[in-house]
């Protein structure tokens, strides 16, 4: 099946020193992917020195140290070279809550101009949750060994992370095509029914596309 589209997605990943930009928390790391017609064509990853303390725990998991950070570039600068970078792409994340936060904080405290291509994040969790209820858990590692996606690196590493949820949003984009092929008419899933897949009740996801189609003017070829 050749699947037809051009649309140029972001796929981003944060390291942070918490939970939350509402608690205290900053971006440590920031890594963006850029995926386009079924493959990754280009990359972006920066450390971020926002000034703030990376606690022992955080060091731990990420690798990410207070001295790595200490000659990184600043926040601001990374943030308004990765707005350039994604200017126009819908964005992408694995648990796409958190991300959004960090992504949504640490581009205000840029100063950064607010991109309408920016404003609705697709979730790789909750459409992992819809379209494979058969995996053990929509945690990003089980979920590449589920699939066998290629190895990106070590976890918890803003590029590797990344790089493995655009690797399983080619799969999803893939899965999403082929299982709904009548419907979309050789349309590649774009990011936009991805967004709608994702709030969709799972035993309703044809449905879902269908709308979908019928609002694009979809028809089979």
């Amino acid at each position: 099946m050749t699947l037809r589209n051009s649309q140029t997605i972001a796929v981003i990943d944060f390291e942070t020193t918490g939970l939350s930009p509402n608690g205290g928390g900053r971006a440590t790391e920031i890594a963006a992917v850029l995926v386009r017609d079924g493959q990754i064509v280009d990359s972006y990853q920066s450390l971020m020195k926002t000034g703030a303390w990376v606690p022992p725990f955080i060091q731990e998991l990420t690798g990410i140290s207070n001295e790595m950070l200490a000659d990184a570039p600043s926040a601001a600068s990374v943030m308004q070279d990765l707005a350039s970078f994604t200017r126009a792409c819908p964005l992408v994340a694995h648990n796409a809550a958190f991300d959004r936060g960090f992504w949504q904080a640490e581009m205000a405290l840029a100063g950064c101009a607010s991109d309408p291509s920016h404003e609705g994040f697709a979730c790789t969790v909750l459409l992992s949750r819809r379209l494979y209820p058969e995996a053990p858990n929509c945690r990003l590692g089980t979920l590449a060994q589920f699939h066998r996606l290629p190895d990106s690196g070590r976890a918890h590493r803003a590029l590797a992370d990344a790089m493995t949820t655009a690797h399983l949003l080619l799969r999803i984009q893939s899965d999403v095509s082929e299982r709904f092929a009548e419907d979309l008419a050789g349309q590649r899933a774009e990011h936009s029914l991805l967004a709608r897949l994702q709030k969709a009740n799972r035993l309703a996801l044809k449905r879902c596309v269908q709308d979908f189609a019928k609002r694009q003017g979809l028809q089979a070829a």
